[in-house]
């Protein structure tokens, strides 16, 4: 082989290695930014009915226009229906009845229960799922939009109560780490610690399942 042969070999050795060593470690920097950008990238996707409704809802009740109100309702209404088959939250007719009298206090108090209550649903879920890290990581994150939504809504103390609840909530599940750096286990009972202390703090326990006949 000539020496022009060789160096050409070596050259085309190195573009491969060296396209190789590049593809390595983009891999690795997407690991790596999913991994800390997760919470922000699931949270922005998908549709949100309750936030979304409720949005149309409040915008509707401050123009006093209560055929808005019944539009933004019908919107999420299968997210009250749930509530009230699965947990006994009779929201439902609580919101229905409210828009009916145009009883601006009673949508607002059918609205805030409701959000409370798929809070804590999202949380009954992550600690069902607390093994698998990446679905109860999604569930906590998500509970954590509905209680920035209702902070207007707590006391200053409260307000406060539930931030260091829900992230506790979120600490707990663990982290699986990249390639086993930095693992850390999920701990249920601290998880279930935090969710009581978030209760405490929105003033809401969701009520079990009824049971069926």
């Amino acid at each position: 082989m000539s020496l022009k042969m060789i160096s050409t070999t070596l050259k085309t050795a190195n573009v491969v290695n060296t396209k190789i060593a590049k593809s390595f470690i983009l891999s690795l920097l997407v690991l790596l930014f999913s991994t800390h950008s997760f919470a922000y990238s699931y949270a922005a996707a998908g549709k949100e009915p309750l936030i979304e409704g409720r949005e149309a809802l409040l915008k509707a009740l401050s123009a006093n226009d209560y055929s808005a109100v019944q539009t933004a309702y019908d919107s999420m209404l299968a997210e009250f229906v749930y509530f009230k088959e699965h947990h006994g939250v009779n929201v439902v007719e609580q919101m229905q009845t409210a828009i009916t009298k145009q009883d601006q206090q009673g949508v607002s108090a059918a609205l805030i229960t409701t959000m409370k209550a798929e809070i804590m649903r999202r949380l009954d879920g992550a600690e069902q799922n607390i093994n698998d890290y990446q679905v109860a990581k999604v569930l906590v994150v998500k509970s954590k939009l509905f209680i920035d939504l209702l902070a207007a809504d707590l006391t200053a103390d409260n307000r406060q109560k539930a931030d260091t609840a829900i992230r506790g909530a979120l600490a707990s599940i663990g982290n699986p780490g990249v390639f086993g750096v930095g693992q850390k286990p999920a701990d249920l009972a601290r998880f279930i610690e935090y969710q009581t202390d978030l209760e405490d703090a929105l003033q809401f326990i969701l009520p079990d399942a009824p049971t069926k006949k």
